[in-house]
């Protein structure tokens, strides 16, 4: 075969030669501002052109390597100690300079909604905003992505000095936390704040950590095991939809076949049905295939640009039109539906939304609004196309949940950092686990060793919030997840920091995070920097039973803010398991006698446990509020819960 010199001109413009340059690029985290590590070897890495020399140059040192045949390099910076500002220079083809670069202590901040909450949303704005500029804190939020497998880059995020102003946007937390440790410590601190709200633990673990775990076996099987990507499983996905389409999804449908998704359709003979919700449950029980549904909406008054929408997750597969027009299609149950509309289809008011939403068997419907509670509400619907579904074909598409699916976040958030030097972490999360507390249990202890295990640093150290007071109602699903939480404490280098005496009873999100911050750096400072005059919350050691009493020895010295020299938050049971409110008092330092008039021959003492305990007064000197406790193992209402997954 001839090619021409054009063309061959052509291609080798084009890079078809294999050996045109890549620039150097750095992990998102290598930037100037940044802290690193201190008192450890801190690893760089990167991106370049196969076989690329890579020259590193720091402190009057220059280090080299190159680029490997996937374009990966790597270079280990030896042990340093505090200090800084440095520069660091990176050279290839291109060169990267990173400046004002520190060595310190760098955190990870992990977990949901209380850890993400921000400082722009505290209740009450600390008079003494001198504190917050700092500029040996420096910060950085990662960009939420998620996937089936471990990553190697992390989306956006910038480290920026301690402010007023930086700090808003931030962990609350988090920065509470670093200030305390850095004002105590003196090195500069680096936190990278890496969570999402509303998540549960297993989607912060491992694909190997989960598949410890049997409840997890059918979700493992399906997503995980076959070891691919969103990416690649889309690919695939792509390649077999026209066949499959045409033989399964898209045939013998009369709302197809008669165009349902046109404004001008007949619906006399449509029925309505209330959403979010299973059809199962509303009206269409054992029903398998797909049924059409259709709203009309008007656009807000002065409404410009395009019009985004979203029905949430739809159970298995949806396709959807606004004035005949179609907007989008999503496959997969977990994966929640947004789409947006050209201004060009829309009109003021009368707009019809048709939605083809199919169920490949199990339950079907779109059945949860919560995200966008505008087109919760009555819809018309009338069923399509009935299948059986123990014949129906489902192909494997990306299906996550973002909140809710397994190791996702792990994959696409912490796994592209373990490489990095780091001092430890800090968590706190459990909210997302409450009604599965006795599975927290084992899923928590077995997350912070996955953590640790990949980070690849020895026993890190892990502190982590226990859950503050929260719910006025009865239940104890948050004082079986406290216990779970302090359960963790068993693992070495671990530290706690409880906040069951300032949250707040009708508020999922406590304001005061400048104590949790602070009772989190205390427990760095025990467990992290070996500062043993140090003093964190009193722990119950053993109890004995005396009588009509029962006597609980504590691990530190304790006192009563009760102004009469009562102990309030104790609960007493006898042989019945039946438990009643009692009295107590503090007898020696460390010692408290609880009663009730109610058991005269008790055997099991609990204390704080409920999720909103109504009174607790039980502190050490420093003001730490003592951990609650129960001295039984009988079951809970949350016994025999774990992860279910159905498709």
């Amino acid at each position: 075969m001839k090619i021409s010199y054009k063309v061959l001109y052509l291609l080798l413009s084009l890079g078809f030669t294999g050996i045109t340059k890549a620039n150097i690029t750095l992990f998102s985290l290598f930037q100037s501002n940044m802290v690193l590590q201190r008192d450890k070897p801190c690893p760089i890495w990167g991106t370049a052109t196969k076989g690329e020399k890579i020259l590193l140059l720091f402190n009057n040192s220059t280090y080299k390597t190159t680029a490997g045949k996937d374009g990966k390099w790597k270079i280990i910076l030896p042990a340093q100690p505090a200090g800084g500002p440095y520069q660091i220079s990176i050279s290839g083809k291109n060169t990267v300079v990173l400046n004002n670069v520190l060595f310190g202590d760098v955190w990870v901040c992990g977990g949901q909604s209380n850890m993400q909450f921000p400082v722009r949303e505290l209740a009450q704005k600390e008079m003494d905003s001198a504190r917050d500029n700092n500029p040996n804190i420096r910060l950085f939020t990662v960009g939420i992505a998620t996937d089936y497998v471990p990553q190697d880059t992390i989306k956006g995020g910038e480290w920026k000095f301690a402010s007023v102003e930086t700090i808003q946007n931030f962990s609350a937390v988090g920065f509470f936390f670093g200030r305390y440790v850095q004002e105590h410590i003196g090195v500069p601190i680096g936190l990278i704040s890496d969570n999402l709200g509303a998540t549960a633990v297993e989607e912060w673990m491992s694909n190997e950590a989960v598949h410890q775990f049997p409840q997890f076996d059918a979700y493992y099987n399906t997503y995980l095991a076959p070891g691919k990507s969103f990416k690649q499983i889309q690919q695939d996905f792509e390649r077999g939809k026209p066949a499959w389409e045409k033989q399964y999804y898209l045939v013998n449908d009369p709302g197809l076949e008669q165009q349902w998704y046109k404004p001008d359709t007949d619906t006399s003979d449509w029925q309505t049905m209330n959403l979010p919700g299973y059809w199962e449950d509303k009206g269409l029980p054992d029903y398998d295939g797909s049924v059409w549904f259709r709203k009309t909406f008007d656009l807000p008054p002065d409404f410009k640009g395009n019009f985004h929408f979203g029905i949430g997750p739809a159970d298995d597969y949806d396709i959807a039109w606004v004035n005949g027009i179609k907007v989008g299609e999503t496959y997969g149950n977990q994966n929640l539906r947004g789409y947006s509309v050209p201004d060009s289809v829309l009109k003021p008011t009368g707009n019809v939304l048709v939605v083809r939403v199919f169920d490949a068997g199990n339950n079907g419907g779109m059945y949860n609004m919560f995200w966008d509670q505008r087109w919760a509400g009555k819809w018309l619907y009338k069923p399509g196309e009935k299948i059986n579904a123990a014949s129906f074909k489902k192909p494997l598409v990306p299906n996550a949940y973002i909140f809710g699916s397994p190791t996702i976040l792990y994959n696409g958030n912490i796994a592209p950092i373990t490489p990095l030097a780091i001092k430890g972490f800090i968590w706190y999360q459990g909210e997302g686990n409450s009604s599965r507390a006795e599975e927290y249990k084992q899923l928590f202890p077995a997350m912070i060793q996955d953590w640790r295990k990949h980070f690849n640093q020895g026993d890190l150290p892990f502190l982590f919030v226990q859950l503050a007071n929260y719910n006025a109602g009865p239940g104890e699903d948050w004082a079986a997840l406290r216990e779970a939480q302090a359960s963790a404490l068993a693992l070495p280098n671990t530290g706690i920091a409880t906040a069951i005496d300032i949250g707040e009873a009708n508020d999922i999100h406590p304001k005061n995070k400048q104590d949790v911050g602070k009772r989190l750096g205390l427990a760095a400072l025990k467990v992290a920097y070996g500062k043993d005059t140090t003093h964190v919350s009193p722990v119950y050691k053993s109890m004995e039973k005396s009588g009509d009493s029962i006597i609980v020895y504590f691990d530190d010295t304790i006192l009563t803010k009760d102004k009469y020299g009562y102990v309030h938050g104790f609960s007493i049971a006898g042989a019945d398991s039946v438990f009643h409110w009692a009295k107590a008092y503090i007898r020696n330092d460390n010692t408290v006698v609880v009663y009730s008039d109610k058991v005269k021959t008790p055997i099991a003492v609990r204390y704080a446990w409920a999720n909103n305990p109504d009174e607790l007064d039980l502190y050490n000197k420093e003001g730490l509020p003592a951990l609650p406790f129960r001295t039984d193992d009988w079951k809970g209402i949350t016994s025999g819960k774990t992860f279910s997954y159905t498709e």
